[in-house]
């Protein structure tokens, strides 16, 4: 993640609500002011005290559009930060420090493509989110890629976008088969991508996920299928 992290003020929060989002992920939504300066796609600092341990840079899984709250989500892992992250409840309190990145919607005539694996998806969320409630008129597919079911993340969501515009087509992308669930299988490769967007030279691609992931979609996509490397926007996400 990129931008810079000297001049946002520090800001003392307090949880509103905890969310579910599946076995092993949370959201955490922060009463917030009603306009919050940020962009669809940035991050933001969270530290739950004092020792450099409990701090972590994570996406903010909200769009500007969403008032009154800023939300963040994490997957839980063995970490000490995840631990203690797992504890906290509404009332409680966290400092965080915004907005940072640059992996924003950008300005452009060309259609959008996400190309998205497990926890990465938090900013595509608050991007596709964004894009809807603004009714950007753009075309927009996100391929989503996960080991399974139990591990997409905001599948309700995306089924509630994508039923209200049109204009933008989820495709989820599984390691194995599940019954009753549309899916491909396997991974994200060029086949996979000629496939579902056949029309890939005509947009720009976000590409987010961990860093491996994202330099093997970067690869694809350069390499094996000519797209011009200005067409590329990236983010790692280094698994907390």
């Amino acid at each position: 993640m990129g931008g810079d992290r000297g001049m946002q003020a520090e800001k003392l929060l307090e949880i509103k609500e905890v969310i579910r989002r599946s076995y092993n992920v949370k959201s955490f939504r922060l009463a917030a002011p009603e306009w919050i300066d940020f962009s669809a796609g940035q991050f933001l600092m969270v530290a739950l005290g004092d020792d450099p341990g409990l701090k972590r840079y994570l996406s903010i899984s909200s769009s500007p559009t969403e008032k009154g709250y800023l939300e963040f989500t994490k997957k839980i892992t063995q970490s000490g930060f995840s631990s203690a992250l797992d504890r906290l409840k509404p009332g409680d309190s966290v400092k965080v420090r915004y907005p940072f990145g640059s992996f924003t919607l950008q300005d452009s005539p060309h259609k959008i493509a996400f190309l998205s694996g497990g926890i990465g998806i938090t900013p595509v969320r608050s991007m596709c989110k964004y894009a809807v409630d603004k009714n950007i008129g753009k075309d927009i597919v996100l391929i989503y890629a996960n080991r399974s079911m139990r591990d997409i993340v905001f599948a309700d969501d995306f089924s509630a976008l994508s039923a209200a515009y049109p204009l933008l087509r989820l495709v989820h992308v599984l390691c194995e088969a599940e019954p009753g669930f549309k899916c491909s299988t396997g991974q994200i490769d060029a086949g996979l991508i000629r496939k579902e967007v056949p029309d890939y030279m005509d947009r720009r691609f976000y590409l987010c996920g961990p860093p491996q992931m994202v330099a093997a979609m970067r690869a694809i996509l350069e390499k094996e299928l000519g797209l011009d490397k200005g067409l590329i926007v990236t983010e790692n996400f280094q698994g907390y």
